[in-house]
Parts: structure tokens; sequence; C-alpha cells
């Protein structure tokens, strides 16, 4: 062999280990965002198809839950309280509410992450009263020995600080 075709085969070697270590480093990071996307696209569903036990089956199940909601009280300290308040959220429901997520983005690792996204929520209450708001949403998720859940949810709307009012229909 010449040494030009062994210089050849050793640069595709050396590229070829670059390539297989580039796939190695990047995988777990798609394995748990993909995960996450799917644990997001099963609140979705769960909240549409009305199941309170799939919603909570979403977030850890723990008194150590804790979520900053729009409903008042101030905060949900605990899985109990926080179903309690989507009970009570759902029986207000006369159809199926929507939760549209978009502008998702991720950022974590193998055992915790974040997530922060806008989400569209419809339904409509009581006499044909529709709710149609715009929500900031951010997920803190924790892996529970390989099981992806919601540990930490802070919903919010923008508020216009000299009126005190809250803008439910605000736009990126």
């Amino acid at each position: 062999m010449t040494k030009s075709i062994i210089k050849a085969i050793a640069a595709i070697g050396v590229g070829m280990l670059v390539m297989v270590a580039w796939q190695r480093a990047a995988s777990p990071a798609a394995a748990w965002e993909a995960e996450l996307q799917l644990l997001n696209g099963r609140l979705a569903d769960a909240i549409h198809a009305k199941d309170i036990d799939k919603i909570m089956a979403c977030y850890q199940n723990s008194d150590k839950l804790v979520v900053f909601d729009l409903i008042p009280p101030l905060q949900y300290k605990g899985w109990d309280s926080y179903k309690a308040n989507w009970e009570g959220f759902l029986k207000q429901c006369t159809d199926a509410p929507t939760w549209d997520e978009s502008d998702l983005h991720f950022m974590g690792g193998q055992t915790w992450a974040f997530s922060h996204s806008i989400v569209h929520m419809t339904c409509t209450m009581g006499q044909d009263k529709k709710m149609d708001i715009v929500l900031r949403v951010t997920n803190g998720y924790a892996n529970f020995k390989g099981k992806w859940l919601i540990a930490h949810q802070h919903i919010s709307v923008p508020v216009d600080p000299m009126t005190g009012k809250a803008d439910l229909q605000s736009k990126p």
C-alpha cells in the first residue's frame, strides 16, 4: 500500500471514531429530551380527555411537589393539593379543554431538566362562557429511577404594572 492510501484509511478511521463519539455524546441528551416531549404530550392529551389520573401521573406523587398556578391559592404544596385543584377546574369545563403547547425549550441533563413554553388553553365553563387564555409555563422535571416527572411547575401570565390587570391574550 502506498503512503497516501494509508493516510486516507487513517483519516477515515479517525473521522468514524469522531462520529461515533459525537453520536454517543448526543444520544443521551436526545433521549431525555424525547422522553420529556412525550411526557408533555401525555399531559396535554390527559387534559383534553379530562382524565385526572393520567394528568396526575405526569407529576411527582409527593408532598414535595410545588405548583404556582393561576388559580388561587398562591401555591399548591403536594400532589394531593394539586390534584384537588385539577379536579375542581375540570368539573367546571363543560367541553374538552385544550392545552396547545408551543415554543417549547428544554435544558438539563440525565437526572433533572427544565422547560419553558407558551400554552394556549381553552375551555367552555358553565353557561357557554369560553375561557381562552395564553399562559407561560415553566416546568422543573426530575428523573425518578428512569421515569421523568414534573416536580415543580410555574404557570403565569404577563401583568400590566400600571393597571394590575393580567394580559390573558399576550402574544410572543
